[in-house]
């Protein structure tokens, strides 16, 4: 029999869960993997952690301590591995801590589905129980009695870490901010390995859990003090006038206000959006400001939906968003008019662990990618175009009881904004030196038209008259470091562009369509914290006992201060940008010229205090969102979510069989249309349609 020393029998076993691992990378799991840079992260980021694991039995002196303890790390990890395998084809995401530990809710998630979710290959994964079993008789006869000097024991950890770290570093240069801003889970086991992500999201539990324990109820009485004086009164004028309007919020991808009424090369950008913007039955506001910060896209949902903002650096979708208490716009909807809820995105569930989220905001539906149809040519960038986005949803749509609210969130407007030239439908694109800015023209003008298509459907099917359609853009598509090459197309001179245009380009639409609403361009400021207070007013829900931080834009008490993550606040008369903890610089809106105004004069103090006093807002939400503040209070009328009653599997099953179980009193479009279908209703141009 071999002989083996302890280092080579780790080594061995640390093999043997290094090539299972990457199987189950390439075979179970969709990582997305892009590029040869990421396959080689990929191949190379289980090794660090399995060996650092492994190598803790090197600490327990005597044989058969240090067989025991192999034993079962080597156990361990085969678990962990299987059991996310199987845990990813039910949910397409990976086992956290939160669900490791609640296991009565694991359970029910699972149930009897374990046992359909097991595949023929998972016998390659479970081979590892006979080498736990066959490796007390393997130590005994063929494991060398050498003990190990201590050096060499701490020399394989350290090494072990050291891999650890490099994988870290390697995938940060590739990755920038990879955990600060962390979109995805998947984006962790990619680059850094399951084992890591393991430890990352036990790390965070162990953070969020710690600062959450700290508080108790009295902890809430500040922010409902100051979200009291926040509160305005709604404007009798439009307060109620949906109340029982079907909501639909369409989200535009990096949709930035510059492109309304835009032409290039003597052609509209947005040619449908142009005709609602301006439309009798539209409410457009021409300063209104995205306010996101690092989690950019997800931040906006978080403002959208419940009135609070985004955190100082990363996502709070993924942060904390899986284990927070939410209050948001579904649940409210539900339980005060009786609102049937739910999304359309053409990316992955998991991407800002959405499919958690959505669970806690009482979401009753989430169609993600998987309830779509693809085919080799349908998706570009990060998901499903959203031509064929919008026609796949009315399948789901024309089956949701009425009222309804929901959000539809667009994805071919994103970054690289790359888009097939056999899409384009002959827009000519500008030539500036940065391919990127001339594609985000091309893009934007392609979203516009499946706008079109839609709005076209609403009407043919009867949607459009008993809905009210609130389209925003969730943030900048250009980013600042490309401004000064957009500039011309602006007719601005980049010589002269500075912190303030910047500023300016902050500007994101938002229109309120509805049929008989008396519509205007309404220039009043405001930002997407205002935009939950203002649809909540619009169907006739008093936000008061509820703890929102934006103000009803169509109030004519409303604050028309904007506050931005990046130090800055904007308002009808100036800019202000904080540079220091004591310097401010202050723009005059009408002609964009720095104010010079001595630090001691009345006017510089007045304007630094509103500044102040306005990011204060941000200090309460990030006290309500780190601490989980909302678990302590209850509007009056208002019961908790439960994410456990919420399910988004199996959703066309569901939707049949609600719509079947209430036979003539079912209010979605499919029954009153006599249980027949709307979808050759919709008419696209889509090339992947083939219609």
């Amino acid at each position: 029999m071999i002989k083996l020393t302890r280092t080579k029998m780790i080594l061995i076993l640390s093999a043997v869960i290094w090539l299972e691992t990457l199987m189950v990378y390439y075979v179970d799991f969709k990582l997305g993997i892009e590029g040869p840079l990421q396959g080689i992260i990929s191949i190379f980021n289980p090794v660090g952690f399995i060996l650092l694991i492994l190598s803790f039995a090197n600490f327990f002196v005597r044989k058969k301590s240090f067989v025991i303890s192999l034993m079962v790390l080597f156990t361990l990890e085969t678990i962990l591995l299987v059991a996310n395998v199987i845990y990813y084809r039910e949910f397409s995401d990976f086992i956290s801590i939160n669900t490791m530990l609640s296991a009565q809710k694991f359970n029910r998630a699972m149930g009897k589905s374990i046992v359909t979710l097991i595949s023929p290959h998972d016998v390659i994964y479970l081979l590892n129980l006979i080498l736990v079993i066959g490796l007390p008789f393997f130590a005994k006869n063929g494991l060398l009695s050498i003990p190990i000097r201590v050096v060499n024991k701490v020399a394989l950890s350290c090494f072990s870490a050291f891999l650890v770290v490099l994988n870290l570093a390697v995938s940060e240069m590739n990755r920038p901010q990879l955990l600060g801003r962390t979109f995805d889970q998947t984006y962790i086991v990619k680059y850094l390995g399951l084992n890591f992500y393991m430890a990352y999201n036990a790390a965070n539990k162990v953070n969020e859990d710690t600062e959450k324990n700290k508080v108790t109820t009295v902890d809430i009485d500040s922010p409902l003090q100051e979200t009291a004086k926040v509160y305005v009164q709604p404007n009798k004028k439009y307060y109620g006038i949906a109340r029982k309007k079907n909501v639909i919020v369409i989200h535009l991808e990096s949709f930035q206000q510059f492109l309304i009424n835009m032409k290039v090369n003597d052609q509209e950008v947005t040619p449908f959006l142009n005709s609602l913007y301006s439309d009798k039955n539209t409410v457009s506001f021409s300063n209104f400001f995205h306010e996101v910060g690092q989690g950019k896209t997800s931040d906006a949902e978080t403002m959208l939906e419940s009135g609070l903002f985004g955190l100082p650096t990363g996502s709070f979708f993924n942060k904390l968003g899986p284990t927070n208490t939410f209050q948001s716009a579904p649940a409210i909807l539900s339980q005060k008019e009786g609102h049937e809820s739910a999304v359309f995105h053409g990316n992955v569930g998991s991407f800002y662990s959405r499919n958690k989220i959505y669970k806690n905001m009482g979401y009753n539906y989430f169609f993600d990618q998987g309830y779509f149809e693809q085919n080799e040519n349908s998706n570009v960038g990060f998901g499903l175009k959203d031509k064929l986005m919008f026609k796949e949803s009315v399948k789901y749509l024309e089956k949701l009881q009425q009222p309804f609210y929901v959000k539809y969130i667009t994805l071919t407007n994103h970054y690289p904004f790359d888009l097939p030239d056999e899409d384009n439908d002959g827009f000519v694109k500008p030539e500036t030196q940065d391919n990127v800015i001339n594609n985000y023209f091309l893009t934007a003008h392609y979203l516009d038209a499946s706008l079109r298509e839609f709005f076209t459907y609403l009407k043919e099917s009867g949607l459009y008259d008993r809905s009210v359609i609130v389209l925003y853009g969730d943030h900048y598509g250009i980013s600042d470091d490309r401004n000064k090459t957009l500039a011309p197309l602006l007719d601005k001179n980049p010589d002269e562009w500075n912190e303030f245009d910047d500023i300016q380009l902050q500007r994101v639409p938002f229109m309120i369509h509805m049929k008989g609403i008396s519509g205007q361009v309404d220039n009043e400021y405001g930002g997407e914290i205002d935009v939950l207070p203002t649809i909540l007013h619009l169907l006739g829900v008093n936000t008061k006992d509820y703890i929102q931080l934006g103000t009803d834009l169509l109030s004519k008490h409303h604050d028309s201060n904007v506050i931005f993550r990046n130090n800055g606040l904007v308002n009808k008369k100036y800019t202000v940008i904080k540079k220091s903890k004591d310097l401010y610089n202050i723009y005059d809106n009408e002609n964009g010229q720095l104010l010079d105004i001595d630090s001691n004069s009345k006017l510089y103090k007045k304007i630094t205090k509103k500044y102040d006093q306005e990011r204060h807002l941000l200090d309460i939400s990030d006290t309500v969102n780190q601490k989980n503040l909302l678990r302590f209070y209850t509007p009056v009328g208002f019961k908790p979510v439960d994410p456990a009653n919420y399910d988004y599997e199996n959703e066309e099953v569901q939707l049949n069989k609600t719509n079947s179980d209430l036979g003539n009193s079912s209010t979605s479009l499919y029954s009153q249309n006599n249980n027949k279908s709307t979808v050759s209703m919709y008419a696209t141009d889509a090339i992947e349609d083939g219609n």
